[in-house]
């Protein structure tokens, strides 16, 4: 029995690298697989046998491009194997993808969330409608949909997929899994957004072969602030979490902030914060929720053309930025940090406060300024989070399932 569990074993790891190597390097043919897989041809073809057997993978012939000699055999996964539903939960609006088994985008579409309506009942109510509606444009039947992925800014239950508390909902939690399972039998994952993006980062730093990658940190600049943290594991493999940077202690007892604490980060940094510095709004004023970004490009005008009082705001911003950084640095190590989301558009702006609040770190002053990257269009990272984060764990469970079918059918031959 034991001799037969390790066998198993290692036919679903095996199957789960050759996967991989399809979502990694698209169509590939037989020797290319073996070559990025490390696997014998002979093992190789046994796992391509049963996963086209089993209707998730297929094949396909490419004609030379001299159109003599014959053609290559392709393999790749069949795009109506089953179908992945993303949803992006933002200050403003709900976006909602959906993605076939190949990693294609099939449709896409974004819902404002009006500020006026606030409340868990409305937002899930519309959820649900947009997910019915998604599936029903392109013809799904629920069962074909194998995973809705769904991520927020907040704090996210890493063993459940409960959203804690977030800027927009504040206390009120959601268990998503517990509101959708009554229509979808798919898998529910909920993810940090931030967390999303530094493992994307992650991944292309993996695919550079120039890059000696061993750690990176993903600051997310917007109505909130987040942060990401990506590590390579020894043995190969990702180590991400997503601490809640934003709401790190910046001056004790100083503004307050969204979370109904006082003097964070984000009180200081977030787009509210920049809002109420630049008019001069008492601190203990309690934070919008929701800053238009046309409010913060007029502030942003101001202070290029030297306004005092916005130039203060950008930089306050920036500080508060930079010395929470410096601690990240002193807690964890060096490492590069990509600045991403709208509120890079004023990196310009940011960009004194943030070093000079990085100035403050030891490690910084012993070792030099880390290396500082902007990201434009992080919701592209976040999406592709989402994308390797989802089917990494399909095909996982995938290959479990041909493996009991395998050997179900062994045991009755």
């Amino acid at each position: 029995m034991l001799a037969k569990s390790s066998t198993e074993l290692v036919r679903q790891k095996n199957s789960a690298l050759v996967l991989s190597a399809l979502r990694r390097h698209g169509p590939l043919a037989h020797t290319e697989l073996s070559d990025f897989t490390k696997l014998s041809s002979a093992t190789v073809s046994v796992i391509t046998a049963d996963l086209e057997r089993a209707q998730i993978i297929e094949k396909a012939e490419q004609q030379a491009a001299s159109g003599r000699g014959r053609p290559r055999v392709l393999f790749s996964q069949r795009r109506d194997f089953g179908y992945l539903i993303i949803v992006v939960i933002s200050s403003d609006a709900v976006q909602y993808s959906l993605v076939d088994y190949a990693g294609r985008l099939i449709d896409r579409f974004s819902e404002e969330r009006p500020q006026e309506v606030s409340g868990v009942g409305p937002f899930i109510a519309a959820m649900r409608d947009a997910l019915r509606r998604i599936a029903a444009r392109s013809q799904l039947d629920h069962d074909k949909v194998l995973m809705i992925s769904i991520s927020s800014k907040g704090l996210v239950d890493n063993s459940e997929t409960v959203l804690r508390w977030s800027p927009i909902f504040g206390r009120d939690e959601i268990d998503f899994a517990a509101v959708l399972a009554d229509e979808w039998p798919a898998k529910i994952m909920l993810g940090n957004e931030t967390l999303l993006v530094a493992a994307a980062l992650g991944r292309q730093e993996e695919n550079n072969k120039d890059s000696d990658f061993r750690a990176m940190a993903a600051l997310s600049l917007g109505h909130s602030i987040g942060l990401g943290i990506v590590r390579r594991e020894e043995g190969g493999g990702h180590q991400v979490s997503a601490p809640n940077f934003g709401h790190m202690m910046h001056v004790p007892g100083g503004a307050l902030c969204r979370c109904g604490a006082r003097g964070c980060i984000e009180a200081y940094a977030g787009f509210y914060a920049m809002l109420r510095t630049a008019f001069d709004v008492p601190l203990d004023t309690i934070p919008a929720k929701f800053v238009p970004i046309a409010e913060l490009d007029k502030i942003a005008v101001s202070a290029r053309n030297g306004g005092r009082r916005n130039v203060l705001a950008f930089r306050q911003a920036g500080l508060a930025l930079g010395n929470g950084l410096s601690r990240v640095l002193s807690l964890h190590e060096r490492m590069p940090i990509v600045i991403t989301g709208p509120g890079v558009r004023y990196y310009d702006l940011l960009i004194e406060g943030i070093t000079e609040g990085l100035a403050e770190s030891h490690v910084v002053r012993m070792e030099g300024m880390p290396e500082l990257r902007v990201a434009l269009d992080e919701s592209t990272l976040v999406f592709d989070g989402h994308i390797n984060r989802a089917f990494s764990i399909i095909d996982n469970d995938i290959v479990k399932r041909v493996g009991s079918s395998i050997e179900l059918r062994a045991q009755a031959g």
